[in-house]
C-alpha cells in the first residue's frame, strides 16, 4: 500500500499513535476480509462487502494521513 511512502509509513508506525491505528485497523480487515472470502470465517457476501467499504474509507484516511505529514 502506497509504495511512495515506504520510508514515512514506516516512521510514523513507530511514533504516531493515530495513524498505527488506522494501518493496524486497516490490515486486520484485509486479513478478515481474505479469511471471510475463503470460508476460513463465516460470513455473507453483503458483511464481505460491508467491510470492504470500511477498508476503503481507512486506505483513504491512511492516504490524506501520509499527503498531511509528508
Amino acid at each position: 500500500m502506497f509504495p511512495e511512502y515506504r520510508d514515512l509509513i514506516s516512521k510514523l508506525k513507530g511514533h504516531d499513535a493515530h495513524f498505527t491505528r488506522l494501518f493496524d485497523k486497516h490490515n486486520d480487515l484485509d486479513q478478515l476480509i481474505k479469511n471471510k472470502e475463503a470460508h476460513i470465517e463465516p460470513g455473507s457476501q453483503i458483511e464481505i462487502e460491508q467491510l470492504k467499504k470500511e477498508k476503503l474509507l481507512l486506505k483513504d484516511q491512511i492516504y490524506a494521513h501520509l499527503k498531511q505529514v509528508g
